[in-house]
């Protein structure tokens, strides 16, 4: 089975479970955010800034992998109009629920980020993408295809995982494995993830993520990390996840900005 289809039915089943990141806002919730009261993640514990997105009125934005009626529902009530891209058919249903239930119109795309994205170019004002990159083998081309359908000057919010999580045990105390975890290049790991139930996952360097964000001509603008929320590298104050907020510059200020010799090798990475 393709490992992307052992994804969505883990998060289906984990969203059956009560999975914390399957559980929509409330009806008091998206009445409050009408109201200008408000709050969303892109990582475990921190609320990203209001001023990372407003403001958000008549802008497009496309939820990339943020299924679940969590953000997408608050970006409706604060009167943007809102596209949702993600493969868990629970986490869709979830969105259709939301929408139904407070009379807002949503586009909900059942779709697999690892495929080019069905949209035009230069379709969204602003792409919100909760970590999720943990769940895809390749990254650079997820980037590629935002920057492609992100208009120039439109903002993309990412969360990423640092990694980190892969080489402990379950106690978070010892060093476990080393990096990179690719379940898809060894079987053992492929073993314990499909055991452990975690869906297939993979860890990603930073030049992997930030730097897949700049090649596909994203210009980084703001950034701060995040911890696992609970255990032994929270308690000790470990970074495991960062956010960023990164703008698509036009094609003049990316050449400007560009070493010698490199524009014409970075759409290729």
């Amino acid at each position: 089975m393709d490992y992307q289809q052992i994804n969505a039915d883990t998060i289906d089943s984990w969203c059956g479970q009560g999975w914390k990141w399957g559980i929509p806002v409330s009806h008091e919730e998206f009445e409050q955010a009408r109201q200008g009261k408000w709050e969303v993640y892109l990582t475990p514990t921190k609320t990203v800034p209001h001023g990372w997105l407003e403001p958000l009125a008549g802008k497009r934005i496309l939820g990339l992998a943020s299924g679940g009626g969590q953000q997408i529902p608050i970006f409706s009530a604060l009167g943007a109009h809102c596209t949702v891209l993600d493969y868990s058919p629970v986490q869709c249903e979830s969105e259709r629920m939301v929408a139904d239930r407070e009379g807002y119109e949503v586009e909900v795309i059942r779709g697999d980020m690892t495929k080019p994205l069905p949209f035009e170019d230069e379709t969204f004002d602003l792409i919100f993408h909760p970590v999720s990159n943990c769940y895809v083998r390749q990254v650079r081309p997820v980037f590629r295809e935002c920057a492609r359908v992100l208009k120039t000057g439109g903002v993309m919010l990412s969360g990423l995982d640092l990694g980190l999580n892969y080489i402990f045990d379950e106690t978070e105390t010892f060093v476990q494995r080393s990096l990179p975890f690719d379940p898809v290049a060894d079987p053992e790991l492929m073993k314990m993830c499909l055991e452990e139930d975690w869906g297939v996952q993979f860890s990603h360097t930073l030049e992997e993520q930030l730097g897949g964000q700049l090649a596909a001509g994203l210009i980084l603008t703001h950034l701060y990390e995040d911890t696992n929320g609970e255990g032994n590298l929270h308690d000790h104050h470990v970074p495991t996840f960062a956010a960023t907020r990164a703008v698509k510059v036009p094609p003049q200020l990316r050449r400007a900005l560009t070493l010698p010799g490199e524009m014409g090798m970075m759409d290729h990475k």
